[in-house]
């Protein structure tokens, strides 16, 4: 034992390195996450300035426009222009922190929307000059008093012209600083978050700390000094001592605005920013203490097994200096049975003239007291049985091999399995045994897996296969109900998406928990896959039972999830079906309990429903139709209509809109009414698309190659067809194969889904343009585009939906709506057609707010594609 004080000396030794290391290990860890803390609260500074960029350039683009629609209502009317007229169309009030005011051109109020408004001269004012010198600019002011409101203000100017293009005044929309800075998405922001406005001279125009809004050249100045930025946009860390009023310091991200030259600021505080990784730090360093002390206690626990151990290995060594044998016993136990027989030859028994001790202990005993023992004597009952079984068939062919499990014929104890082998080389037996336990436990483990999920622990689609027929076959056997609930989890798409695969993986086992707990012992929960479960309900009396365990599930889902990232609430549709009513295999019954569920994911989530037979019919249909579809495009059941677009101002035919048709082979032509929302869902879209392209191009050109004259035609591109398709190459093939002219050519695009801020569609639309193909908005007046957005991608016309044109003989607001649009259009330079007109009435009310173009059945239906473009005579349009 004095000999063995470095082995004793060795665990603490050890356990100090260990711990030395743990240490370092752990501070370089919280090192590195307070890095990776500070560089996401930078990058999430600068992702908020971007927002706030974005905010801000939508806010001023707002005011910009209210400011071109009053100076286009000035100088259309000659300056006769009130604000009451501007309401109608564009609803502002002073209510909402807009004050709009026209000033002539002396610098006194012409009118305004401000209550009591102040009767000040403005001549000298920094706006009035700045829009008398620079007419073309919106002028943007400082924060300040309003001269007319008497509250803080932004003044935003715009020079008035008269009808000779002279300085006639300015329009003055006044706004107060919170529409800026105070209505920016709040939840996004902690207490102490920072947000700011910069002009392009780098002064602050507007700031907010938490609610409070701070105006420039105030005594509580929010910055202690002035802010130069290095770049367009970028991040850095603020100290508070030398930067901010409050002492606090801030990560602080900036962004250029994409227009009007301002940049945006955004801060967070850096102890609301690292708030989590104080968290983290302190937890991890209570929890480094307490490995620690387990460290210790664990060392003292080795020591004191390390003197035991080597006092029994000195024990040991001791018994083998004497007890040594002469040879090593290996794996496998050997056997030597020699049989008994009657007096008519019959084998009766057998004995055990020899074995090695590793057959003794496989057989559960000693060497000294197996050999001699006969083998009726050893095992009795089924054990005695299948041995007897075993040795005679050896006997009669000379060789036997098999496997045992042990428990199943009552010997235990030992191990459970065995695998036999006996042969007999002369008139007695060979047998080798050897221990296959471990070779067996390793195979079940493996099918185990194999039928389990491993993320939650439950049954998986390959034991639900193997399990499920059995099941029904059960239960028709026995006359019994058995039911299936298919579980689909509401909102867990979205998680997985914006929280990662990690929040989704312990979602979905929180999930399964509570699927367990919610059923019943004798019911099996199996995880299908993805986020779908099943539930196999046997030995159920009536579809309430299934009802109430549905009840349970809904319920147990009605508790949001707490996980890692924070509370989460997710539900769960489900679908029942019941054997033998709604089916009777097991793929029918799996088959309609999915059809049930998915009837409750497209009409109320959150609920059950039992398979109904007249919905699946419904989903059957639709899928028919889907394929017919696809079988139409492959096969080319498709023909385009075309429907003329009339001039008002001489009744000529301008152009025709091409139409898809679906020539069925059974059902004959097919409305698109019924085909393109399908073909919009499945993205079937993007090929019709294409093929009535090619089509109306290929016919364009058979009619330009007639000698006659042709006027365009526009084709319908639907959002999904840029979204997944290279629109302007499709659109330049088939110009350059069928050597047409572009300007035969027009693209129409809806209005509420096109015009957006994506680049890669403006750049599309104005690669399409350069080709010279004209764009068309079809469908104005049902989205949401800006007067910026028409401006920028140059649409050459604009087609009032059918909708306003319905209104004009039933209100004044639907002709005012019409009014306002053509005007706006035409102030920039953008042609107007009306869609759907239907009477004589319309067509001159038309005619009156100076439409130029017009469309609908009045004018014409659809027409087939013939020899000759179907151009129309020259319509006598009425004069009044």
């Amino acid at each position: 034992m004095k000999r063995q004080w470095a082995l004793l000396l060795f665990w603490p030794v050890k356990s100090l390195i260990l711990a030395a290391i743990g240490w370092n290990l752990l501070f370089a860890h919280l090192e590195d996450k307070h890095r990776l803390a500070e560089a996401e609260a930078l990058q999430e500074a600068e992702a908020i300035s971007r927002t706030f960029a974005r905010h801000v350039d939508h806010a001023l683009e707002a005011v910009d426009q209210i400011s071109l629609y009053v100076k286009n209502g000035w100088e259309l009317t000659g300056g006769n222009f009130r604000l009451d007229q501007m309401a109608k169309v564009v609803p502002i009030a002073s209510n909402t922190g807009f004050f709009v005011t026209i000033v002539n051109a002396s610098g006194d109020i012409v009118t305004s929307n401000i209550p009591d408004a102040r009767k000040t001269n403005v001549s000298q004012q920094d706006f009035f000059m700045h829009s008398r010198a620079d007419p073309e600019q919106l002028y943007i002011g400082v924060a300040r008093i309003g001269l007319f409101s008497g509250t803080p203000v932004v003044p935003f100017s715009r020079a008035l012209n008269d009808r000779q293009g002279r300085f006639d005044g300015i329009v003055l929309v006044s706004v107060i600083p919170e529409y800026f800075i105070s209505s920016f998405d709040e939840a996004a922001l902690k207490k102490r978050a920072f947000l700011g406005i910069m002009s392009a001279d780098h002064k602050l125009r507007l700031a907010r700390i938490d609610r409070k809004v701070f105006l420039p050249d105030r005594s509580d100045a929010v910055l202690k000094r002035s802010l130069w930025l290095p770049s367009a946009e970028g991040n850095q860390l603020l100290s508070g001592r030398s930067w901010f009023a409050d002492d606090r310091s801030r990560y602080l991200g900036w962004q250029s605005t994409p227009n009007y030259g301002m940049v945006t600021l955004a801060g967070l505080d850096q102890e609301e920013a690292l708030e989590e990784f104080f968290s983290q730090r302190d937890n991890m360093i209570r929890q480094g203490i307490w490995a620690t002390a387990i460290l210790a206690v664990l060392t003292l626990t080795a020591m004191l097994v390390s003197l035991h151990i080597v006092w029994r290995r000195y024990q040991v060594q001791s018994m083998q200096m004497t007890y040594r044998t002469a040879t090593e016993v290996g794996e496998d136990g050997y056997l030597i049975a020699q049989p008994i027989s009657d007096q008519n030859g019959k084998t009766v028994d057998f004995t055990v003239v020899d074995c090695n001790e590793r057959a003794a202990g496989l057989l559960r005993y000693r060497r000294q007291d197996l050999v001699g023992q006969k083998v009726s004597a050893l095992y009795q009952g089924e054990a005695g049985v299948r041995t007897m079984r075993m040795l005679c068939k050896a006997m009669k062919v000379g060789f036997y091999e098999g496997e045992t499990e042990l428990a199943e014929i009552g010997l235990e104890g030992g191990p459970k399995w065995l695998h036999i082998r006996i042969s007999r080389p002369d008139n007695d037996l060979a047998i080798t045994l050897r221990d296959i336990t471990e070779i067996k436990s390793h195979v079940a483990e493996l099918e185990r897996r194999g039928n389990e999920d491993a993320l939650t622990g439950l049954p998986n689609r390959h034991w639900l296969n193997a399990y499920l027929p059995q099941a029904v076959e059960r239960a028709a056997g026995a006359n019994r109900m058995l039911g299936l609930l298919f579980i689909d989890l509401d909102g867990f798409k979205a998680v997985n998406d914006t929280l990662g695969h990690k929040a989704g993986d312990e979602i979905l086992r929180n999930a399964a928990h509570r699927l367990k707990d919610a059923t019943r012992p004798q019911d099996h929960v199996v995880r299908i896959g993805g986020d779908e479960f099943l539930v196999i309900l046997e030995r159920i009396g009536s579809a309430f039972d299934a009802a109430h365990v549905a009840e349970r599930i809904i319920d147990a889902f009605g508790t949001a999830f707490r996980i890692e990232q924070g509370v989460r609430s997710i539900g769960a549709s489900i679908g029942i079906s019941l054997y033998p009513i709604n089916g009777g295999d097991a793929n029918t019954l799996l088959n309609n309990a999915d059809i049930a569920m998915y009837s409750v994911k497209t009409s109320s989530k959150g609920s059950y429903r039992f398979f109904d037979s007249e919905y699946s019919e419904n989903v059957l249909a639709r899928h028919r139709l889907e394929a017919e579809l696809r079988h139409a495009l492959e096969q080319d059941q498709f023909v385009v209509f075309y429907q003329p677009r009339v001039e008002m101002a001489g009744g000529t035919t301008s152009s025709m809109e091409a139409l898809v048709r679906w020539m069925h082979p059974t059902r004959g032509l097919i409305e698109p009414n019924e085909f393109i929302p399908l073909a919009e869902e499945t993205g079937l879209i993007v090929k019709l698309g294409w093929q009535v392209m090619e089509k109306v191009c290929s016919q364009v050109a058979f009619w330009s190659a007639q000698g006659r004259q042709t006027v365009p035609v526009s084709v319908n591109v639907s959002a999904r067809q840029f979204q997944e398709s290279d629109v302007a190459a499709i659109v330049q093939d088939c110009l350059q194969r069928h050597a047409i002219d572009p300007s035969l050519i027009e693209i129409e695009l809806t209005e509420s889904s096109m015009l957006d801020d994506k680049s890669n569609v403006v750049e599309t639309l104005q690669h399409i343009q350069k080709m010279g193909v004209k764009l068309l908005v079809d469908d104005f007046g049902t989205g949401y585009s800006s007067l910026s957005q028409l401006q920028r991608l140059d649409f050459d016309v604009i087609k009032v939906d059918r909708a306003f044109t319905a209104e004009l003989d039933n209100s004044r607001e639907g002709t005012a709506l019409i009014t306002a649009i053509i005007t706006m259009a035409h102030a920039l330079g953008i042609r107007v057609v009306a869609e759907g007109v239907e009477s004589l009435e319309q067509v001159a009310t038309l005619r009156a707010l100076h439409c130029d173009e017009v469309q609908g059945f009045l004018i014409s239906r659809p027409l087939p594609a013939a020899e000759i473009q179907p151009m129309l005579g020259r319509w006598l349009l009425p004069v009044t």
